[in-house]
């Protein structure tokens, strides 16, 4: 009977479980974002998992034990509930698989969806904060365009997407 089974790795140590787990000869899943941070003044776009430290391991109930899984190089526990081995329905595993990009199997975060072209927005904590703009636009996946009316012209203004909210109307 196959099962999949949650899989708490050491920090920073996805990748490694990922590897020796497969050599062992199990199936593994681990979801993994494309995101694009700040570092050292410039935008870089970095592959991380979707869920730090975790990943999904199918096994075979019938020809595979988890023992070995413990002992792994990466792998810091299996996660329990009580005595019990957490046990991951295949239709959450199969809902992320579904929700990554069919060419490249990377997961992305829509932020953006809370904003529509045209409306009101508030800026919050930067240079701009507390200015009032118009969303205009998408740029990447965590930048959004901004028109901000400066020196009495409509002005785009590239900000990151958690300084935006959308304007309350009081």
């Amino acid at each position: 009977m196959l099962r999949w089974y949650l899989v708490h790795t050491k920090p920073l140590g996805e990748t490694i479980a990922q590897t020796n787990l497969e050599r062992q000869g199990y199936e593994v899943y681990c979801p993994r974002l494309e995101q694009t941070v700040r570092r050292k003044h410039c935008w870089q776009v970095r592959i991380e998992p979707l869920f730090p430290r975790y990943l999904f391991l199918r096994i075979d109930s019938d020809r595979q034990t988890l023992s070995p899984v413990r002992s792994t190089l990466g792998v810091a526990t299996v996660v329990r509930f009580g005595a019990e081995f957490a046990i991951v329905p295949d239709r959450v595993v199969c809902d992320l698989r579904s929700r990554a990009d069919p060419e490249s199997g990377l997961h992305r975060l829509n932020c953006a969806t809370k904003f529509v072209r045209g409306a009101a927005v508030t800026i919050v904590a930067n240079v701009f904060g507390g200015l009032e703009g118009i969303f205009d636009r998408i740029a990447g996946s965590d930048r959004v365009v901004i028109l901000l009316t400066v020196l009495g012209r409509m002005t785009p203004v590239l900000l990151p997407i958690d300084r935006v909210l959308p304007k309350r109307v009081a």
